[in-house]
């Protein structure tokens, strides 16, 4: 029987043409986001800089306060004679780092009425590629009546369509995560550009070997994790990038007016630490889920649960750098900049295991080529 006749080529071209049009899409929402971001702030900086400027002065009045205590005279009920009492003054301190009181930037809650149009544009825009999106991923499944993640050219197409989909859902769930669309909707055009280019295969069946109902198990669940940790790993490095930013503000730095105007409209990094904490432990079970899934299907296409084999390797070892960072801050109390690197390294290991492994190293999951 001729696999590639069940292909349905009309489907097929249909699924490229519309992932063409999101591209264009995203890149329409890229500019859209980029305006809220350039014209959205110019009437909302100095939050950050207020606030830990606010916090500075106040230490400096209650050390100089603290050099000259004052004294209080309270009056006695009986006798009328006064009693000199010696009240130490309260010292105000600025809080420590990831705790500053800081409050979030307009890309977290909204900006000026400006502002607010080019986000409004930009979040419609976004749902509009999304759909345009999933319908090519659809068609892309349609063309071949199986699951559209068989080759890396899928999983990126649905990768990114996941991706953008997580960021739309947390929106409807109203959270404030505004932030996040100029470097998702960036990263979304790079990874459909790298697909359609490098990456790119013919609508085509699969081996043999994949033939299983743990395809769709199995291979959803990491879509859907890598998803997430992406999303989590955005708010780790303008966590950074915001945490730098506040400390130069309360050492008595002046950052560049460029810089101002980009991370004031981000969270405090107080809120970005706490946000990517929170995106990547309710990730990680279903993290567990994907490997346990895996290896049931190893068990059953090649009789064996486990053979470490280099994807299953780094797999694993994903696994366990998510581990370390959030045993890490659940037991060690590390927040702030070591829990962030720790984080970063956990992304790394995820995105090797994806193009590092499937494309540099040769092992049994290099039957789905490119």
């Amino acid at each position: 029987m001729n696999l590639a006749a069940q292909t349905n080529e009309n489907l097929a071209h249909i699924s490229n043409v519309l992932i063409y049009s999101a591209m264009a899409v995203y890149l329409l929402a890229f500019f859209a986001n980029m305006a809220e971001w350039i014209f959205g702030s110019r009437s909302k900086v100095g939050r950050t800089a207020a606030a830990l400027t606010g916090s500075r002065d106040a230490a400096e009045t209650a050390e100089a306060a603290a050099a000259a205590p004052s004294v209080k005279v309270r009056g006695k009920q009986a006798g009328g004679a006064g009693t000199a009492v010696l009240e130490r003054p309260k010292v105000v301190v600025r809080a420590a780092a990831g705790a500053r009181d800081v409050p979030d930037g307009p890309g977290a809650s909204g900006g000026d009425e400006q502002g607010d149009m080019y986000g409004r544009i930009a979040i419609s825009l976004t749902v509009l590629a999304f759909l345009v999106e999933f319908g090519g991923v659809l068609t892309r499944a349609l063309s071949v009546q199986r699951a559209p993640w068989g080759n890396m050219y899928e999983f990126n197409i649905t990768f990114s369509t996941v991706a953008v989909g997580v960021y739309l859902t947390l929106l409807a769930l109203k959270k404030n995560i505004r932030w996040l669309g100029l470097p998702l909707i960036t990263t979304v055009l790079l990874d459909l550009g790298l697909a359609v280019t490098v990456l790119y295969t013919a609508s085509d069946q699969l081996v043999p070997a994949l033939h299983s109902y743990w395809l769709y198990i199995h291979v959803s669940t990491a879509i859907i994790c890598g998803a997430v940790f992406y999303v989590g790993a955005v708010g780790t490095i303008l966590y950074l990038f915001k945490d730098s930013y506040e400390n130069k503000l309360a050492t008595g730095g002046q950052p560049g007016s460029f810089a101002t105007s980009v991370l004031e409209r981000l969270p405090s990094s107080q809120s970005l630490d706490k946000f990517s904490y929170r995106v990547n432990a309710a990730v990680f079970p279903l993290w567990t889920f994907t490997i346990i899934a895996g290896s049931i299907w190893a068990g059953d296409a090649w009789g064996r649960y486990w053979g470490w084999d280099p994807k299953e390797t780094w797999s694993f070892i994903t696994w366990v750098a998510y581990a370390c960072y959030l045993h890490a801050r659940a037991t060690a109390g590390w927040k702030g900049r070591k829990a962030a690197y720790l984080a970063m390294i956990a992304f790394a290991c995820w995105i090797f295991n994806y193009y590092g492994v499937n494309i540099f190293v040769t092992g049994k999951h290099s039957y789905a080529g490119v």
